[in-house]
């Protein structure tokens, strides 16, 4: 393990929560934030912050050359739908890997930058490498029993959202009484949830599963306390997520939450 790793950081607590227990194993990290995206408080857990905007992919490799790192993790997710804000300016290393890229699926947008950064001698690491206690065992997590009705629910669900998670389309489906009520695309777990909870009203069933082919390197699926924040004001019944292939960020609180909502989180 090398002494100092970049953390190329998106959205949401997993860069946080990255950087905290790489200190707590004397890992210097030196963060490349995205504008617009990364959590400002990330710069107080990490020992240099570099912020770029996210089509300014030449300057990623200039921070990189600069700082000597030749290690690097990729921790929290950018939104999809910045494909298509007209006021990002896109460098021309990143315009080059736009256009050569066979599609602008996640895996092929974040695999060619990976891809890239091997080339240029850097070395991606797995994402959960400091968090594996944050990948939960098979097993409901929660206080709160199954019952056969959403057992079947989640049988109905992770078999379609395996499908679309291979396609790389999205890795969620919200689901009741065996209809599928939606599927994630572009706008992500929580809208997708929501958009879900429209047509189902209470005791919709979630389902989040990884990749067939799941890179651990980035995109590992996640939910937290904003997750099941979202679910108890929907009244949902349950998220279903997969076991050894999902972080469960702020564990204790998140099953916390869950069980003063009465929604169940188990692991499949």
């Amino acid at each position: 393990m090398e002494n100092r790793i970049a953390l190329i950081a998106g959205n949401g607590r997993f860069p946080i929560l990255f950087a905290q227990e790489a200190k707590k194993k004397s890992v210097g990290i030196v963060a490349i934030a995205i504008n617009g995206e990364t959590d400002k408080a990330l710069s107080r857990h990490v020992d240099k912050i570099y912020w770029l905007g996210v089509g300014e992919l030449q300057k990623l490799f200039q921070v990189m050359l600069k700082e000597k790192l030749t290690t690097a993790v990729m921790a929290g997710q950018v939104k999809h739908k910045t494909l298509f804000d007209k006021s990002i300016k896109i460098d021309p290393l990143m315009q080059k890997l736009l256009d050569t890229v066979k599609d602008k699926k996640t895996d092929s947008l974040i695999g060619a930058v990976a891809k890239r950064l091997e080339a240029a001698g850097v070395k991606l690491l797995d994402s959960t490498i400091f968090l594996s206690d944050l990948l939960s065992e098979k097993g409901v997590l929660t206080k709160n029993s199954l019952d056969e009705k959403i057992l079947g629910d989640i049988k109905f669900g992770k078999e379609i959202a395996k499908s679309i998670a291979g396609l790389d389309i999205g890795q969620t489906v919200i689901v009741k009484d065996k209809v599928v009520l939606a599927i994630e695309s572009i706008e992500g777990t929580d809208e997708a949830i929501k958009r879900g909870a429209k047509y189902g009203k209470e005791g919709i069933v979630v389902v989040k599963v990884s990749k067939p082919e799941q890179d651990m390197r980035f995109d590992v699926p996640i939910i937290g306390p904003e997750t099941i924040k979202l679910l108890s004001q929907l009244k949902a019944a349950c998220i279903a997520i997969e076991a050894k292939k999902t972080l469960v960020i702020d564990k204790e609180e998140s099953i916390k939450l869950a069980n003063e909502a009465g929604v169940v989180i188990v692991a499949i």
